[in-house]
């Protein structure tokens, strides 16, 4: 603790903002530093809606695979998916809405590299994430449904996996932290950490696949083919700049591909005569070309949209407060979207530019994160574990909470909302303190030939403990919905708000009890 205090101490002779805050009381320069902050998490949430359907984009890509008909001998063609539903869950859904915490923590430690103690800001913002990710986003997703209605998890088998490798990366922490070699974190531990999150995907996918002797002997229930139902599409993704419509392969037209020489369309396949191959390959080039300059529209209609304060649904209505309240707030995140509108179409390249343009804003966005809460805590006094703990677990999470509440909205099953949370917080273990750990401790090993230190690892495993203990009553409320209700989300809103209630409750139970112990006070 003793460095990263001296380190905040020295910043806060610097400046941040503008030139001279320094000369500003430390009360004021607190209240600005905080402002920020509370933009830059606007910013997170702004980005998600562009980060969300660039991987809806990439789930909906299909490769063909072509088999010949042992009975007919007839060559049939099809197309399938290529990402599998549940490893999408957690290399794409639940890394993506993770980034935020990865890169913070990643910032972190590039930061302490040549301190042979590691950063306070990413453990405590990723173990502080954890339970953001259980108890309020549990409290979001299970009120998502509509009055009513129901939605359980259709594959039990992945879930419990996937919660076993949730539960198992917080126990391998404590582990690793208190009694493997208590305080200390050396290059096998950091290899290790990272080395399971391979683990979890082959187990997952084993249990998806029913491979034998890895796998539980559970049925799978009703789940959809697409990992968001087509015929439900409009969705407020928490921007309004991009909903631009698509015309989705195989809707309105036959799609062909000229190396198969097959065509299909809606109603099935068909073949494609040799002799019209020329053509195709003719109208599939203009065809191209008609999709780069409807790329290049989109592409412009974002900046068009972004610099547009009011809407034409807006001019609708009848209350000018309503008005001008929606202006006013699109006139403050009009900075933010015209920033993403750089980001490339999501039709391009089946998503994965702008997939990836976005977890690069995400990391742009984290560093000035940490920059921010480094000067917060140096002219407060408040440690950075409990700003880590608190403001930056819920502010780098808001991705998480605007993926799960729309797969719990949209999708006809929860498991991609739930899969989300309980795979998020692998992940945040795995890769979000494995990867950071990895880096400081192999320059400590081959600079210094020395281990890495953590300075407060008592008070990270005490919110272990706190972690365990309140997940316990979460995972247990959920079986019980299961048992009695018949379903993790939705029901009765009675039922549903009272487990939202209770949600919460274990929330600020853990979060009150961790601060208090990393400040000393307990």
């Amino acid at each position: 603790m003793t460095n990263i205090n001296m380190a905040n101490t020295a910043s806060c002779d610097t400046y941040l903002l503008f030139n001279g805050e320094t000369w500003i009381p430390n009360g004021v320069r607190a209240f600005l530093y905080t402002v920020v902050l509370a933009y830059c998490f606007i910013g997170l949430s702004a980005i998600t809606g562009r980060f969300f359907k660039s991987m809806e984009n990439i789930m909906k890509h299909s490769r063909e695979v072509v088999t010949v008909d042992p009975h007919t001998k007839a060559t049939i063609v099809k197309h399938e998916k290529v990402w599998n539903y549940t490893i999408a869950d957690i290399a794409l859904l639940a890394f993506g809405t993770s980034f935020p915490q990865i890169s913070l923590a990643t910032i972190d430690a590039i930061r302490n590299l040549g301190q042979l103690t590691a950063g306070g800001l990413g453990p405590g913002t990723l173990v502080g994430s954890a339970a953001f990710d259980l108890f309020p986003i549990h409290a979001v997703c299970v009120l998502m449904p509509r009055a009513g209605s129901k939605k359980k998890i259709s594959d039990l088998g992945v879930w419990l996996v996937e919660l076993f490798w949730s539960f198992w990366a917080y126990i391998w922490l404590y582990i690793i932290l208190e009694v493997w070699t208590p305080r200390v974190i050396t290059l096998s531990e950091a290899l290790l950490t990272v080395l399971q999150y391979g683990l979890l995907l082959l187990h997952a996918y084993a249990q998806d696949k029913r491979w034998p002797y890895v796998s539980i002997p559970l049925g799978r229930g009703d789940r959809p083919e697409d990992w968001v139902p087509a015929e439900d599409t409009s969705g407020d993704y928490g921007d309004n700049y991009d909903e631009i419509g698509e015309t989705t392969p195989g809707q309105s037209e036959d799609i062909v591909d000229i190396f198969s020489v097959h065509s299909y369309s809606n109603e099935g396949y068909h073949h494609v005569p040799e002799k019209d191959v020329e053509e195709l390959s003719i109208g599939l080039t203009v065809k191209n070309k008609q999709e780069d300059t409807r790329w290049l529209s989109i592409w412009r209609q974002q900046f068009v949209d972004a610099a547009t304060l009011e809407s034409s649904e807006s001019r609708k209505m009848d209350s000018v407060c309503l008005r001008f309240v929606r202006i006013f707030w699109n006139l403050i995140i009009a900075p933010w979207k015209l920033l993403f509108a750089f980001v490339p179409p999501y039709e391009i390249a089946h998503g994965w530019i702008a997939f990836i343009c976005s977890l690069v804003f995400i990391s742009g966005i984290a560093y000035g994160v940490t920059k921010l809460t480094d000067q917060i805590s140096c002219v407060t006094g408040v440690s950075p574990y409990v700003i880590a703990f608190t403001a930056l677990a819920a502010g780098t999470s808001w991705p998480d909470l605007v993926a799960s509440k729309i797969a719990a909205e949209r999708q006809i099953t929860a498991d991609s909302a739930i899969a989300n949370i309980t795979c998020s917080n692998s992940v945040n273990i795995y890769v979000g303190i494995g990867v950071p750990w990895l880096v400081d401790t192999m320059y400590n090993f081959f600079v210094y030939q020395k281990p890495l230190y953590i300075d407060n690892a008592a008070g990270l495993s005490f919110s272990l403990l706190v972690f365990f203990a309140t997940s316990f009553g979460c995972i247990t409320v959920l079986v019980l919905r299961r048992v009695i209700l018949g379903a993790e989300l939705g029901g009765p809103r009675v039922w549903a708000w009272a487990t939202s209630v209770y949600f919460m409750i274990l929330w600020v139970v853990f979060v009150v009890l961790s601060s208090l112990r990393v400040s000393g006070v307990i």
